[in-house]
């Protein structure tokens, strides 16, 4: 509870920052520092959660505080803090209402939280309204682009679609088990036969969370709303945003939709290969590296789905946590080297190796993470999903072992258009534009992540000594 309402007064205290600070870069270092505190904020409020201890309930049982949870924050808020550090001298060239830039960032972490710590349907509706708000803003903020006012239009017209669908969803969820709470809920449906009202709520909320996490066939709005919006939030949208709105959509599966999960996989297993398929095929066919990593995108959230089916084992928590970590610091990373570039085609990244080594060296492990490559964390992250819905299968013989084999072609796949950005960089020659100098912070930061990527790969148990209950 105290993340809520430590970022909660910081969105506030930046918002009130863009009023008496001037200095563009000053109110970028309040924003670092603040984001700081924050995830110390989170270290707290995890050691005072026990893995063992029972849940705390606030707010008439609305908010459920646990040590997953928990855990979950702090993750994503340490990713957050590398994002911020990383774009902080991009995002006060994006215009000139900075302070208020990253006040919204923190009222989107606050969504996030929230997203974690929900207990009700009710909170579920204002968390996603909470996270969703501030990027229409945010998509929408460079003024001089008229892309940017697409994408703002776009994101708000499709999240307002989708928001639609939630809420019913909800009301015929309520109607068939008359609760909003997710206890109640899940009683409910174990006791009681799901009537028809029931299927349709359960299916209406799988199709607009669906358009959240950016799954096929609700996907259109994602390439050109990542294209559009300034690519200092793209990489915060693409990567954190998704990963917490994944959380939510497992939890609410897993705690209260788990035992009828034969009303809703046949459903989500054509979504998931719909989302492997279209993002994949669709990718190899981009000339800009910024769509091809929109499409990348749905499909890394094709093997994110992955951790939905197996509902009844352990995997599931150990491959979203750490696919959140793996895919969301790739992401970032990638995003961090192409917004130096002033060509964001794959032509764009010729000779990089020769004119920026580091670049090159760092976006090669970005790159090979996200394919999947061995001694990455992108690989291990994919083992985890994979494990996560083969232990399913084993236990329930429900035979959606199908998608493996899918999934495996899908990612082969993969491998060729992830792998044209390293064949631009190391195999062709050209010239490199850059639209601002690389500095040793720059290139230290970037490093870091790649070691980060690289250990996680190498050692995946040192993520789950941090968090224990994913053994």
């Amino acid at each position: 509870m105290e993340a809520i309402i430590a970022t909660t007064l910081m969105g506030i205290v930046m918002m009130f920052a863009g009023l008496f600070v001037k200095d563009k870069r000053a109110i970028a270092g309040i924003a670092a520092a603040l984001f700081l505190i924050l995830l110390g904020v989170n270290v707290h409020e995890l050691m005072n959660t026990s893995g063992k201890a029972p849940a705390v309930l606030l707010f008439n049982d609305m908010l459920r505080i646990d040590y997953t949870s928990a855990a979950f924050n702090t993750l994503l808020t340490a990713c957050t803090v590398v994002y911020v550090l990383l774009f902080s001298k991009e995002i006060t060239k994006v215009g000139t209402h900075v302070a208020e830039y990253f006040a919204l960032l923190f009222f989107i972490v606050c969504g996030i939280y929230l997203l974690s710590y929900y207990n009700t349907l009710l909170m579920l509706f204002i968390g996603i309204e909470i996270m969703s708000i501030p990027q229409y803003i945010l998509a929408g903020s460079d003024k001089r682009n008229l892309k940017s006012t697409e994408a703002s239009l776009k994101y708000f017209l499709m999240g307002a679609f989708s928001t639609g669908i939630l809420l019913m969803g909800i009301v015929l969820l309520y109607g068939a088990t008359r609760s909003f709470q997710l206890a109640e809920i899940a009683t409910a449906l174990h006791i009681g036969s799901l009537n028809p009202e029931g299927i349709a709520g359960i299916l209406f909320i799988l199709v607009a969370m669906g358009f959240k996490v950016s799954a096929a066939p609700m996907h259109s709005w994602t390439p050109d709303v990542y294209d559009g919006t300034p690519t200092a939030f793209t990489a915060f949208m693409a990567t954190i945003v998704k990963a917490s709105a994944f959380f939510a959509f497992i939890r609410l599966f897993h705690t209260t939709f788990s035992s009828v999960g034969v009303q809703w996989e046949v459903t989500l297993s054509i979504i998931i290969a719909l989302t492997l398929f279209i993002g994949n095929i669709t990718a190899v066919f981009q000339q800009s590296v910024k769509r091809m990593l929109a499409y990348s995108s749905i499909a890394q959230a094709g093997f994110m789905l992955f951790a939905l089916m197996a509902v009844h084992t352990n995997w599931a928590m150990k491959s979203i946590f750490m696919y959140a970590f793996a895919y969301s610091l790739a992401s970032i990373g990638l995003f961090a080297v192409l917004i130096k570039l002033k060509d964001y085609t794959y032509d764009g990244f010729n000779g990089l190796a020769k004119s920026q080594p580091v670049l090159a060296f760092t976006a090669s492990i970005f790159t090979f993470s996200l394919a999947g490559i061995p001694l990455t964390g992108g690989f291990m992250a994919k083992y985890y999903a994979l494990a996560a819905l083969l232990q399913e299968n084993a236990m329930l013989n429900n035979y959606f072992v199908w998608l493996v084999f899918f999934a495996l072609l899908m990612a082969a796949i993969s491998v060729y258009y992830y792998f044209r950005v390293i064949a631009a960089m190391y195999f062709k020659s050209g010239e490199t534009h850059l639209t601002d100098e690389v500095t040793m912070q720059d290139k230290v930061l970037l490093l870091f992540v790649a070691f980060l990527i690289l250990a996680i790969g190498i050692f995946p148990s040192t993520l789950q000594s941090i968090f224990p209950f994913v053994n």
